[in-house]
């Protein structure tokens, strides 16, 4: 975080997001998580859930209507199904822009993709990491794509970049609500979408509560 930003918060928790695999935390309203990927290359896909009712959430759909723009940014908080701030991006120093458009990756793409067998996904990487906080959904809402280069063509077709974020580029992101943050260190290493070299990468995780709080 900045350095007047840090002052004002202590750092609680820190842990690896391994390569490929999913991660749920419970956060408090006001509390911070900083996101880095060391390599720039990781695209992360990301949920979040209000822990007073479970079935409200980052909607993609409510975001683009609340703020005109498929991409997630700065200026632009990730809003629930019921249209409310759940999270906040208060610090950038990636591409600046995220996905909303693509789906969590899941068996029936990787099936299309011709993989035989399982393959690890994002899908499976949300539900696994609530079931670590005991917690079963019925569905895979859509994510937030961070450090997802997706752009909207003239012709309205969808044009997937390569990742455009600098090594060490991380986010800030405040909590809005008591809510669970869910992260998927998206597997794909068929397409290019975590790079070149196809390669999924750790990504780091690092809580902070404001300064003086129980």
């Amino acid at each position: 975080m900045k350095r007047e930003d840090a002052m004002d918060y202590r750092l609680d928790d820190s842990l690896v997001l391994a390569a490929g695999t999913g991660k749920a935390v419970r956060m408090r309203a006001g509390q911070r998580l900083k996101l880095t990927n060391p390599f720039g290359t990781q695209a992360i896909d990301f949920w979040a859930f209000t822990q007073a009712d479970i079935y409200e959430f980052t909607s993609m759909d409510n975001f683009r209507s609340v703020h005109s723009t498929v991409h997630v940014t700065s200026n632009t908080p990730l809003v629930s199904t019921k249209r409310r701030p759940l999270v906040s991006i208060v610090e950038d120093t990636s591409s600046g822009r995220h996905d909303t458009l693509l789906c969590a990756c899941n068996a029936d793409i990787y099936r299309q993709l011709g993989v035989t067998g399982y393959h690890r996904s994002c899908a499976d990487n949300l539900h696994e990491g609530l079931a670590e906080l005991g917690i079963s959904f019925p569905v895979t809402p859509a994510p937030a794509n961070f450090f997802m280069c997706v752009d909207v063509r003239a012709d309205g077709s969808l044009d997937r970049l390569l990742p455009a974020s600098k090594p060490g580029s991380y986010l800030v992101l405040q909590a809005e609500a008591d809510i669970i943050m869910a992260f998927s260190c998206c597997p794909q290493d068929i397409t290019p979408i975590n790079g070149e070299d196809r390669t999924p990468r750790d990504c780091l995780i690092d809580i902070f509560s404001p300064a003086g709080s129980a």
